[in-house]
């Protein structure tokens, strides 16, 4: 993966079918296995569910991998309003599809869920974990969901459908964390 500057991202010589990180970030290397957890957006629907996301990756320190297409133009402009100053301190790197992020992960996929086959707060996180979140709309199509090394589901009060995506993200991770220190 090759690192890019932010204002490098929506350059032409920018090839959205290799993976790009597309901010650098001038933090230590990681002390623990800890650091190797990542957060993933599959084809995120919502801006603002995107930059707060990006936002808990950088407080978390946890890389976050965007898989494209996004459901609106994953730009300059709209991180910096999304995710206000967090786009500069956050690990990102974009992927043109599943194929493509498949390609640059090893570790365990989680898929967050709400047709998860185990409970969050039962679930043993390893270190090298990928929290793999689905569209808002739409979760993940059927061949992501059954690729997902584990189907992870946040039990919530039977009256409601689902969270928000951004704080499943949150709570998910927190979990993980949690586990692992």
């Amino acid at each position: 993966t090759m690192p890019r500057p932010l204002a490098q991202m929506n350059t032409p010589e920018f090839d959205i079918n290799r993976p790009h990180r597309i901010l650098t970030i001038d933090s230590p290397e990681p002390e623990s296995d800890l650091m190797t957890l990542r957060l993933v957006a599959y084809q995120p629907d919502i801006a603002q569910n995107l930059g707060a996301m990006i936002r808990l990756s950088a407080c978390f320190s946890t890389p976050l991998d965007i898989i494209e297409p996004c459901g609106f133009p994953l730009s300059i402009k709209a991180l910096r309003r999304t995710a206000m100053d967090y786009a500069d301190v956050a690990d990102m790197t974009r992927h043109a599809d599943w194929t493509a992020f498949r390609a640059t992960t090893s570790g365990r996929v989680v898929l967050l869920t709400t047709r998860g086959d185990a409970d969050l707060w039962d679930f043993d996180f390893r270190p090298g974990d990928t929290l793999l979140m689905g569209r808002e709309t739409a979760g993940v199509p059927e061949d992501v969901h059954q690729a997902a090394d584990a189907r992870v589901m946040i039990p919530i009060a039977a009256a409601t459908r689902s969270l928000n995506l951004a704080t499943a993200a949150a709570i998910a991770l927190a979990e993980a964390t949690r586990q692992l220190r």
